[in-house]
C-alpha cells in the first residue's frame, strides 16, 4: 500500500480527500494534520466519516515520512514550508494556489505580492490531466488547480484544441459558485442570513484564477466574471467566444466528442428533451465528472460553451487524486468512479 498524508485536514478540500482516499484499494492514510483540531478524531470535523475513519488529527511538527504528501493549507501557507516539506515524500500534490504560476512576475501581480519560494515555481506541474496528462504521470510535484480556472479552461477546451477560435475577439466568462468555495472558515459574506438567497456578482474582472486560463490559453483578452449563486457544492462556467467564419456546428459536434472521449471524466452534455439539457452542477455533487456543452448562432458564429463541475471534487480533492494516480501509473479513474446524486 502507498502511504499518504493530508497536511492541513480539517477544511472541506481536506475532508474529501480523506474520504476518497479511505477508499482507494491502494492508497493507506497515515496521517491526517490540525493544528487547530489537534487530537480530535477526524469524523468530529467532517462527520459524514464516522465509522470510515479512526484517524485523530495529528501535530504538523510530528510528520512522519510517507510516499506521498497532500498539502490542503491555505493559500501562502505551502511555500513558506515546501522545503521542509519535501523531505517527507517524494511526491507532493499541493490543492492551494501556491505553485499554479510559472512565473514570480506572475504570481506578484494576480496575488498582490511576492512568492516567498520562486524556485520552487519551475519545479511544480500544473495539476490539470485534460491540458497536462503527460507531463504529470513524470512529475514529482503536482500544483492544485483554482476551482473556477478548471470549470473555465474546460468549458472552452474543445474549441482552443481545435484552434476554432476567433484570437483576435474577448472571451468572457460568467461564473456562478456555491458557498464551499469560500472554504470552512466563516466569514461576513458567507454567514447564512446574508448568503441564503443570492446572486451576487463578487468579482466583475480580476479574479485571481484568470491567471490561470490565460497560463492555458496565451490570449489577451481572457475576462472571468464570478458571481455568487444560493449553492453549496458547485460552479457552472458559462463562456461566450467568437469563432472562425469557417467553423460549422458539425465541427464543434466533432471536436466536443473527440475531447470527451479522450477524457475519462469529462461528459458532452446536449440534450434535445428534459430539464438537463445543458451541464448543472447539482447532479455533479460528490463526483469528479465535468459536463460541457455549446450552444452556436449560426449566422453569427458566436458560441456558448459551458462546464458544470463539483467545485470541491474536479475542482479540487477529485482531480488531485486523479494526479496521484497518473503519476503512480495506476488507472486515471482509480477510486474515482462515482457519478453523483439525483435528486440532491
Amino acid at each position: 500500500m502507498t502511504k499518504v498524508s493530508i497536511i492541513g485536514g480539517s477544511g472541506y478540500a481536506g475532508g474529501e480527500l480523506i474520504r476518497l482516499l479511505s477508499f482507494h484499494p491502494l492508497v493507506q492514510i497515515q496521517q491526517v494534520t490540525s493544528r487547530s483540531h489537534l487530537g480530535e478524531y477526524v469524523y468530529q470535523t467532517h462527520p459524514n466519516l464516522r465509522k470510515v475513519s479512526a484517524l485523530k488529527f495529528s501535530d504538523p511538527q510530528q510528520l512522519e515520512p510517507v510516499d506521498i504528501l497532500f498539502l490542503a493549507l491555505p493559500h501562502g501557507e505551502a511555500q513558506k514550508q515546501i522545503t521542509g516539506l519535501a523531505e517527507k515524500a517524494g511526491k507532493i500534490i499541493d490543492l492551494s494556489a501556491d505553485f499554479r504560476l510559472r512565473e514570480q512576475d506572475l504570481y506578484e501581480k494576480w496575488y498582490g505580492k511576492p512568492h516567498s519560494a520562486p524556485e520552487w515555481l519551475g519545479k511544480f506541474t500544473y495539476g490539470l490531466p485534460e491540458i497536462n496528462r503527460t507531463a504529470i504521470q513524470t512529475a514529482d510535484y503536482v500544483s492544485g488547480v483554482g476551482c473556477n480556472a478548471t470549470a473555465s479552461i474546460l468549458a472552452i477546451l474543445p474549441v482552443m484544441q481545435s484552434q476554432f477560435v476567433d484570437e483576435h475577439e474577448p472571451i468572457t466568462i460568467e461564473i456562478k459558485v456555491g458557498s464551499s468555495e469560500g472554504g470552512a472558515e466563516p466569514n461576513p459574506g458567507s454567514h447564512h442570513p446574508e448568503r441564503s438567497g443570492v446572486i451576487r456578482t463578487f468579482s466583475a474582472f480580476g479574479h485571481r484564477h484568470t491567471a490561470e486560463v490565460i497560463q492555458a490559453f496565451p490570449i489577451d483578452k481572457i475576462w472571468l466574471t464570478m458571481t455568487a449563486v444560493d449553492l453549496v457544492r458547485g460552479v457552472l462556467a458559462t463562456a461566450h467566444l467568437q469563432l472562425k467564419d469557417s467553423v460549422t456546428s458539425k465541427d464543434l459536434w466533432k471536436a466536443y466528442r473527440s475531447v470527451t472521449q479522450e477524457n475519462p471524466f469529462l461528459r458532452l452534455v446536449n440534450e434535445k428533451r428534459g430539464i438537463y439539457r445543458v451541464p448543472e452542477p447539482k447532479v455533479l455533487a460528490g463526483s469528479n465528472y465535468a459536463d460541457l456543452g455549446f450552444a452556436l448562432d449560426e449566422e453569427t458564429g458566436h458560441l456558448v460553451a459551458m462546464c458544470a463541475i463539483d467545485n470541491l471534487m474536479k475542482g479540487a480533492s477529485g482531480t488531485a487524486v486523479q494526479c496521484m494516480n497518473l503519476m503512480m501509473g495506476w488507472d486515471e479513474k482509480l477510486g474515482l468512479d462515482f457519478p453523483g446524486l439525483h435528486p440532491i
